[in-house]
Parts: C-alpha cells; sequence; structure tokens
C-alpha cells in the first residue's frame, strides 16, 4: 500500500473509533419519558381526596379505636391498604408491618404499631436489591399527646405526607424501574418515630441496601402562621456528620478530608434538588444542612441512626396553630390541622419532587463503591480509582468537582467506562466525586473518594 494511503486509512480508522466512542457516550441532559409522565400524572385533586378521607376517620391516633370501620387508626390503615392494593393492581405488593410496642411515656398500654408498606419490586438483576424508601405517617394527634379519643384531623400532620405516598405509589406501580421503590404509611410517629423505628430497626438486622430514604411530614400548607405565602420552595432537611459520641473510621476520615458536607446523605439531597428541580420547573427545593427543624423530628431520624442515607421535606413556610392543636376558636382565630388550611397545588409539586428524585435514583446505577483518591505521590494533580459497578447497563462514569466553599457541583467530565482517572486539579484544591452513568443518561448519586496509598 501507498504510504500516503496506509496513514490515510489508519486515521480514518483512528476517526471511526472517535466518532464511535463519542456516540457511545451518555446523554445525561436527556429528559427520561417515564420521569415525564409520572410527574405529570401526580394529581392535587386525588391528594385532596386522600387527605379527606383520612380526616374523616375523626382521629388516627396511635391508641385510639382499631376495631370501628369508620372512626380511629385502625379503620384508616385498613382503608391505606385497600386503596394501596387497588391501584396497584398486582404491581405492588401491599402488607401490614407489624410489632406490639411496650408501655413507655408516650403509650399508657402496651399498643400494635403498624406500618402499611407497598413494595414495587426493582426488575433489574444487579439492582433490585437496592431500595428507595418514602415515607409518610398517618397518624395524628392534638394538643395532649396521650389524647386518644378527641377528634384529631392532621390533615397537614400527615395525611399531607400519607396523601402523597399514596399517590406516588399508585403513580409508579405503573412504570418500571432497575432498583425496588418502597412506599410507606407509617405509624406512632406522634408517639416517638415508633413505626420507622420498627422497620429501620428491621432493615438494618437483615442488611437490606436502603440506599436512601425519604420523610414526607408536614408538606400541605404554603401560608406561614406570619400570614406569608410562598409555594415556590420546599425545604429538605440533610443532616451531615451525624451525632454520635463515636465516628466510624470511614466518617472520621471524610471529616479529616474536610468532607462533613459530602456524607451520603448530603449526596442524596444534592441529588434530589438536581432531579426535582430538572422535572419540576419555577420550583426550588431549598437544602438545609441540618437533621430537622429546632425541637423537632421526623421518620427519617432512625434510618439516619442506622447508618442510612435520609432525608426530611418540609413545607417552607409553617403555621404552628395548625400543628398539634386541640380544635378551638380563641378571639377570632382557628385553631386545629384541617383541612381548609391546605394548598393541594402546593403539595402537588412537592410529591412531584420526590417522585422525580426516586425514579432517577431507581433507573440509574448505584453509586460508585470503593472511590479513592490515591495519596502515594506528591502531586498538583488527582489520581481516582473506583471499582466498577456490576449493572450490565453501566455506560461510564462522571468525576465532578467543585471549589471547598461551594454548595454544589461546578464541574464535571464524563472519562468513559473505566475505573480511575486523572485531573489536572489539585486534589488539596478541590472537592472531587465520582457518580456513574448508564446507556440510556441516568445518572446515580456522587460517591465521595476517601485518600488511598
Amino acid at each position: 500500500m501507498h504510504p500516503t494511503l496506509k496513514h490515510s486509512a489508519v486515521a480514518a480508522m483512528l476517526l471511526a473509533a472517535t466518532c464511535a466512542a463519542q456516540a457511545a457516550d451518555p446523554d445525561i441532559n436527556k429528559r427520561q419519558a417515564d420521569i415525564d409522565a409520572i410527574v405529570r400524572e401526580i394529581s392535587p385533586k386525588r391528594m385532596h381526596d386522600y387527605v379527606e378521607k383520612l380526616v374523616g376517620f375523626g382521629t388516627r391516633h396511635t391508641m385510639s379505636d382499631t376495631k370501628s370501620d369508620t372512626r380511629g387508626i385502625g379503620a384508616a390503615r385498613r382503608w391505606i391498604k385497600s386503596e394501596l392494593e387497588r391501584c396497584g393492581a398486582g404491581r405492588l405488593e401491599v402488607a401490614f408491618d407489624s410489632h406490639v410496642h411496650p408501655v413507655m411515656a408516650r403509650l399508657s398500654a402496651p399498643t400494635e404499631i403498624v406500618n402499611v408498606v407497598a413494595t414495587l419490586p426493582g426488575t433489574q438483576a444487579e439492582s433490585k436489591d437496592r431500595m428507595y424508601v418514602v415515607s409518610g405517617h398517618y397518624d395524628s394527634r392534638v394538643t395532649d399527646v396521650m389524647n386518644a379519643t378527641d377528634d384529631a384531623p392532621g390533615a397537614n400532620d400527615d395525611a399531607s405526607g400519607t396523601a402523597a405516598v399514596m399517590e406516588m405509589a399508585c403513580v409508579m406501580a405503573k412504570h418500571k424501574f432497575d432498583a425496588t421503590l418502597v412506599f410507606m404509611a407509617v405509624a406512632a410517629e406522634e408517639q416517638g418515630l415508633l413505626g420507622a423505628e420498627n422497620w429501620a430497626k428491621l432493615a438494618k438486622e437483615k442488611n437490606w441496601n436502603v440506599a436512601g430514604m425519604f420523610d414526607n411530614d408536614i408538606i400541605g400548607n404554603s401560608h406561614s402562621d406570619e400570614g406569608k405565602k410562598d409555594a415556590s420552595q420546599v425545604r429538605l432537611f440533610a443532616e451531615g456528620v451525624p451525632p454520635g459520641k463515636e465516628i466510624p473510621e470511614a466518617l472520621r476520615t471524610l471529616v479529616a478530608t474536610g468532607g462533613e458536607n459530602d456524607t451520603p446523605t448530603r449526596q442524596l439531597a444534592r441529588y434530589v434538588k438536581f432531579a426535582g428541580e430538572r422535572y419540576v420547573p419555577n420550583f426550588k427545593v431549598t437544602i438545609v444542612n441540618r437533621r430537622d427543624r429546632y425541637l423537632r423530628g421526623g421518620d427519617h431520624i432512625p434510618f439516619l441512626e442506622r447508618g442510612f442515607p435520609a432525608v426530611r421535606f418540609t413545607e417552607y413556610a409553617e403555621d404552628f396553630s395548625h400543628q398539634h392543636q386541640d380544635l378551638r376558636t380563641e378571639s377570632g382565630k382557628k385553631y386545629g390541622d384541617t383541612i381548609e388550611y391546605m394548598d393541594f397545588d402546593y403539595a402537588a409539586k412537592i410529591a412531584r419532587v420526590n417522585a422525580a428524585a426516586l425514579a432517577s435514583l431507581a433507573l440509574a446505577p448505584a453509586a460508585p463503591k470503593d472511590v479513592r483518591v490515591i495519596t502515594k505521590n506528591l502531586t498538583n494533580k488527582t489520581e481516582l480509582a473506583w471499582s466498577a459497578n456490576a449493572e450490565p447497563d453501566v455506560a461510564g462514569y462522571r468525576v465532578v468537582w467543585r471549589d471547598t466553599t461551594a454548595a454544589d457541583w461546578t464541574g464535571s467530565k464524563f472519562v468513559g467506562n473505566v475505573t480511575s482517572y486523572t485531573s489536572d486539579l489539585s486534589k488539596d484544591n478541590v472537592f472531587f466525586g465520582v457518580q456513574a452513568i448508564d446507556k440510556s443518561g441516568n445518572i446515580s448519586p456522587a460517591t465521595y473518594p476517601l485518600p488511598a496509598r
């Protein structure tokens, strides 16, 4: 072959290989049709009807009537289960998760605590053991947490979160996901997070792969107690370093390298903001970097305490005259958690953010494991390495980075289907993360690299 023709042939082969590689790069900006469809279908009207039905049980106090078909927590949980079975049409695995809790400060007698759990199994063999949990609590209370007889509508706290979970379960059951989704209406939150505590404890004992947990608690009101309306955003509470007396070695290393803002829970929160704002336009996910509000707590806490990434959704502007209050009127002002004070268009937006984030997570690969920054050499560059994902549809990995003072990732680079990458940026000056991407452009949360020699 003539030398010129030979070089031309080689160049053509190289060009073809380059073009093929570029064509194989996943389009992470592509919107997923299934997620768009799910977000569109979330209905404020159905959420209103769910809340109205729950309020109609009079009280859902943990120690209220369990025998009646029309009043009390027993009737409420049986209706939730039957509704999920109806709308799941065999696709949802719906069951009661029950245990008897002994007498304690907020229980005057041994009491059966019953969660309603609807599971949508994942369809990818390599991903179905990875699960994402979303919850709302269906119990309610008035001023006296031991009052199990007076009407306690609990419209916003937390029929709103329960309605969001039910709506998501019914809508998302029509779709398929690689990973497993678990929709829970949990009990006894007001008595001390007892329903969530039992399920999280079981998950830890059985070594379930809970890759993320969303708690929806008080998401249905857009007016503050000063009368100001803000329906443009939702708060997402995300704990950093857990307040334990002892810190696990990996977490200690993370803190030692300045990564206290890069715990799995904070990475989950960044992901929720990314996915939620992408699919729900003109609605802001405001991350609050703390476990919860002052003097308050929610069902995400038992998960956090067992090392699972967990976040809490709560409306931006709270009205405390409609939380934990006896039904009454004083000086012309109404108190009590009734449905008239709810904004269902706002609550539906929060449900859509939840659904978009859950669907994105369950369609995407798992966050990469064993991500390391290699420190054996003194260099101004950054050598990263990680273990390959097990999913067969992984297209490659994306390295992300940000300034140490930045809240979210500001730079990124798709590096291909490899397990190492060297960046010209200094590991001493920025924070890095590594994400997995599948061939459809679904992207995982980032994993923070720990140092290794």
